[in-house]
């Protein structure tokens, strides 16, 4: 005689599941998908930035340094005092020799703000500062 549930137990442990190639192909997808992206940086503030008909786009900034309208200035998000600039700058040049700053100026911040900011990002050793402008068409740097 047959018994059909010693039957049924031994199909269900003969059955195996392998879910390795499963992990390993959406670990692939996933480092696809990072490498292929690209990772836009910001300033952390909303800034209106004048506008200049010269304004050339800047396709590599290592440094972006904000500067509001009532002067506070932001590096990552985060405000620093004018003092700090100095020292962000030279880290993040440390760990990219060939990096240029911009800073993005609000149209109604201080025009001394800003030549401060330069002047501290060129003691850190910055070779390549730039302000960023919109054009009168809208795109920005």
């Amino acid at each position: 005689m047959i018994n059909i549930t010693s039957s049924r137990r031994a199909k269900r442990q003969g059955l195996e599941l392998n879910i390795a190639p499963l992990i390993d192909m959406v670990f692939i997808l996933l480092i696809f998908f990072l490498v292929t992206t690209s990772f836009v940086r910001e300033t952390g503030i909303d800034v209106q930035r004048p506008t200049a008909n010269t304004a050339v786009s800047k396709e590599k900034a290592t440094i972006l340094i904000a500067i509001s309208e009532d002067d506070r200035i932001y590096i990552e998000g985060r405000m620093i005092d004018v003092r700090a600039i100095r020292v962000h700058v030279e880290r993040a040049l440390a760990e990219n020799p060939e990096g240029s700053v911009v800073i993005v100026a609000d149209r109604g911040s201080r025009t001394g703000t800003a030549v401060e900011v330069m002047d501290a990002c060129r003691q850190a050793g910055a070779q390549d500062v730039a302000l960023a402008a919109g054009t009168p068409s809208g795109s920005s740097m």
